[in-house]
């Protein structure tokens, strides 16, 4: 469904408007399946030669999408692949829209997930146990003795995982959460689990606290602070925070938080989201997945009401960065134009069906997917009269 949309926004919404060179990579699963996805390679690749790009959601089949679309295999997380090439990290906004209260009363600014997007378990390798025997953790380095720990003694069948992450992508990690929190001017958290993990979560929280002490003057200069906790600390803090805070996240925890601060603030639909990689690349998405339940009620011919707002800022906010990059300001003002004649149809009681049951006041009427995308068209053609 999400293919769908991009293809309106691009139609109604930037090409009318802007005289812009597009690179293009279809990374539609069954294109993705034809080049063995070298597509996707040659996506993230294309990020690092230009420094800007915009994705649309995309799928990361599972053995039903296998069969579905006869692929050869189920091929690894595009979103993932990316990620690593880039060596980035995922920072998620909500859009902050008057008629659509968070659910969390006690929520006031918008709360910023920083994902660190390499490594743990989305790079992990696993296998299921099929019975008794020694599981042991073993590294050979170049130079010195062979490490090796048991991990577990099985009696029986069970299943079993390693996982890895690198000093490189922890601190660049930092760095680019510390570079995040001084330009929006919030404050930082991390957290982590290392009253339990003593050295694999230890060891993030070591790295971080010696790039945060290597930028301790720029960040009192800004007025902001920097906290650590314990991962479940940071979940109940954040529930009675008032927000405006960049919280850092190791790579499982920030998938999860981020979807449960979007919901909190609305819908995934209603959230921003860019991955920065450690030397100033930018990749823009969408937070949310392609929408599978709408996408086969449009192939049915049946009407979908599918919120576009996200696709819709991933375009903008590519557009602004590019434009900064390129300074020209007038890119950079257009963009915001879009973003504020989303915000205000949506203010405007102009919504897809998504939204109508969480503003306030509910709404009866809902658009549909194009009705909404046409009457953001629409405001938009009258601020650049």
């Amino acid at each position: 469904m999400t293919r769908i949309i991009w293809q309106l926004i691009k139609d109604k919404l930037i090409k009318p408007y802007l005289d812009v060179d597009l690179q293009y990579y279809d990374l539609h699963v069954q294109n993705r399946d034809k080049t063995d996805d070298k597509v996707t390679v040659d996506a993230a690749n294309a990020i690092l030669k230009y420094g800007v790009g915009v994705k649309c959601a995309t799928i990361t089949p599972d053995a039903d999408r296998v069969k579905e679309y006869n692929l050869k295999k189920a091929w690894p997380s595009p979103n993932g692949t990316i990620r690593s090439i880039l060596d980035g990290t995922v920072f998620r906004k909500p859009i902050i829209v008057k008629n659509v209260p968070p659910a969390v009363r006690s929520w006031k600014k918008p709360i910023i997930i920083g994902r660190h997007a390499y490594g743990d378990i989305y790079k992990a390798v696993d296998c299921v146990v099929p019975g008794a025997g020694k599981a042991e953790l073993i590294f050979t380095p170049e130079k010195g003795d062979k490490i090796t720990l048991l991990v577990h003694e099985f009696k029986g069948p069970g299943v079993l995982m390693g996982m890895h992450n690198t000093d490189k992508s922890i601190r660049s990690f930092a760095q680019a959460c510390i570079n995040y929190a001084l330009s929006e001017k919030v404050d930082l958290w991390f957290g982590a689990k290392d009253t339990i993990s003593k050295k694999y979560h230890a060891h993030f929280k070591d790295v971080f606290q010696q790039e945060v002490d290597k930028r301790k003057d720029d960040i009192a200069k800004a007025g902001i602070t920097y906290r650590y906790m314990l991962i479940d600390d940071a979940v109940a803090q954040i529930m009675k925070h008032e927000g405006g805070m960049l919280w850092a996240c190791m790579n499982y925890d920030g998938d999860v938080m981020s979807d449960m601060v979007a919901s909190g603030f609305g819908s995934l639909g209603l959230m921003t989201s860019v991955l920065v990689s450690p030397d100033g690349k930018y990749e823009y998405e969408a937070a949310h997945g392609t929408v599978k339940r709408h996408y086969y009620e449009h192939l049915k011919g049946n009407p979908t009401s599918t919120n576009s707002t996200a696709s819709i800022f991933a375009w903008t906010g590519a557009l602004a960065k590019r434009g900064e990059l390129d300074n020209t300001p007038e890119l950079v003002d257009f963009a915001h134009k879009i973003e504020e004649s989303v915000i205000e149809c949506i203010e405007g009681g102009i919504m897809t069906k998504d939204l109508t049951r969480i503003c306030e006041p509910p709404m009866e009427k809902s658009f549909s997917t194009e009705g909404f995308i046409d009457a953001v068209a629409k405001k938009l053609e009258s601020k650049l009269k």
